[in-house]
């Protein structure tokens, strides 16, 4: 494929150098300035962008390396929304994150100075050194909706209902300017989504003060709201994730609840579905896919263990797939990033590279 997402795609986080991790702790006690750690990231991410390269990709992205969450860095940039400490983390199986929730204390709006745009003007001169597409991922406004206390909207706002005309105008304001900053391959993560897929999930959504009945509907129209009139040439792709921290995860359930909405109602030029567990269920729920040009990217290779899938075995799922949705309209990618937050996932480098070469070999096999 000529343009996005290719035949052999990523999702966009890597595991985090060591050198990264002991810049990132010399600058949180104060013995490192923020100019010492942009040197850092800057050095990382120019040798990750070739090795992307070197490994067949077609696509580059900074891995996340300035990041500490795949969220909350880039809601706490809004303006209107704050980063706080609460008396909880999210809830993985077996293992709790850092206790950090998103509140509204004021109108959301997308600050043009948000230091993700320079994030991206970066990912995108060392891409264009390797000739591959920079892409670049920010959560979508659905995770931010999904993640609200109750108790934190505030700022004015009567009600989880009231944030939605603003949410949507900055998220359309930040693909304008990432648009403007010369962005053509956007992603927003989801998880949101994937609760949905679970009535363990949606039942705590419910006591968390949600109103679940009509949800897919309701996010459906948010998405469709913030890409209406998205220039042409702009590639905007969603990840649905079911939770990705220290190889655990959150959410099990099938797309079926969602897809006839997700696929066939929102207007994403892709789809990065996961598909490396019997937690996601079958490939049935691609029959909602529409005939043209939307491409569904199966993560059929895992990021949660070292472990090397069998080629023939990712082949013969795709096939599979292809009982649902034609293969014209199928891509191939590991099933998340490498670590959605900075603690990362319980496999090695090597481990981790392996992963996409062998990506790019199968999709090499399989569409040639």
């Amino acid at each position: 494929m000529s343009i996005p997402p290719y035949r052999a795609d990523i999702v966009g986080s890597f595991l985090r150098p060591a050198a990264l991790k002991d810049a990132r702790a010399r600058h949180a006690e104060g013995s490192l300035d923020a100019a010492g750690l942009r040197q850092v990231e800057d050095e990382l991410i120019a040798d990750l962008v070739q090795k992307e390269h070197g490994n067949g990709l077609k696509v580059a992205t900074d891995g996340e390396f300035r990041r500490s969450w795949w969220h909350f860095d880039f809601f706490g940039g809004l303006d209107g929304v704050d980063i706080v400490a609460l008396d909880h983390g999210i809830q993985f199986q077996g293992v709790q994150t850092k206790t950090r929730g998103v509140a509204v204390d004021g109108p959301i709006r997308f600050n043009p100075q948000h230091p993700f745009l320079d994030h991206f003007r970066s990912i995108k001169d060392l891409a264009a050194r390797t000739g591959a597409t920079p892409k670049f991922t920010i959560p979508s406004p659905t995770v931010l909706d999904f993640r609200l206390e109750p108790d934190h909207i505030g700022g004015g706002y009567d009600g989880r209902d009231a944030i939605v005309d603003d949410l949507v105008q900055a998220y359309r304001d930040a693909i304008a300017a990432f648009y403007d900053a010369g962005a053509r391959y956007l992603q927003l993560d989801d998880t949101a989504w994937a609760y949905l897929c679970s009535q363990v999930e949606l039942d705590k959504a419910a006591a968390r003060g949600i109103e679940t009945s009509g949800i897919a509907e309701r996010y459906a129209d948010i998405l469709g709201r913030v890409l209406a009139g998205k220039p042409d040439d702009l590639v905007v792709t969603t990840h649905v994730c079911r939770g990705n921290f220290r190889s655990t995860w959150i959410s099990s359930g099938g797309y079926e609840p969602i897809a006839e909405q997700l696929l066939g109602a929102v207007p994403y030029d892709g789809y990065f579905l996961e598909y490396d567990s019997d937690r996601a269920g079958g490939f049935e729920p691609l029959r909602f896919l529409p005939k043209g040009d939307k491409t569904v990217v199966l993560g059929l290779v895992t990021t949660k263990s070292g472990e090397l899938e069998n080629p023939d075995d990712i082949k013969r799922r795709i096939d599979e797939a292809t009982a649902f949705a034609p293969l014209e309209q199928l891509a191939l990618s590991p099933q998340c990033g490498f670590a959605s937050t900075e603690e990362g996932n319980e496999l090695s480098e090597d481990q981790q590279w392996a992963k996409i070469r062998s990506v790019v070999d199968i999709a090499a096999d399989v569409w040639g």
